[in-house]
């Protein structure tokens, strides 16, 4: 288990509830500008705290799927790097994904915020009846 303030989330949910983001958050960072998978890996490790063997298979699943193209850049202190940009097709998927990311926020938004409703609306006992419960 991990504790998130004070929640505990078993890891296995955390796992996969980041998991099925990852492919979202690549293709977002990759529609600002291009990169190389090493500082892709990089920015999530620090925003969503992914380990950076996830990356390599996930960047070449979306190229195989035509999301992302990819292109050497020479670098003056080492091998040439293999920078990643979204193709037409991954700026289809970043549409598509972000508007099933957004519904699923509100839904699950109106789920919690259902409950909070319904405690809410609940009555609230006088006085008189809070001392015959006791």
């Amino acid at each position: 288990m991990v504790i998130k303030g004070d929640a505990e989330v078993p890891e296995t949910i955390e796992i996969q509830l980041k998991k099925g983001v990852l492919t979202l958050c690549v293709l977002a960072l990759l529609n600002r500008r291009d990169s190389y998978a090493y500082e892709i890996a990089s920015t999530l490790s620090d925003a969503i705290d992914m380990g950076e063997g996830t990356i390599y298979p996930l960047m070449r699943r979306m190229q195989s799927d035509g999301q992302v193209e990819t292109y050497l850049v020479e670098s003056t202190s080492g091998p040439s790097r293999k920078y990643y940009r979204l193709t037409d097709a991954g700026r289809r998927a970043l549409e598509g994904q972000t508007a099933e990311w957004r519904a699923f926020v509100v839904a699950v938004e109106n789920v919690m915020n259902a409950d909070a409703e319904t405690e809410s609306a609940a009555p609230v006992a006088n006085t008189e009846e809070r001392g015959a419960e006791l």
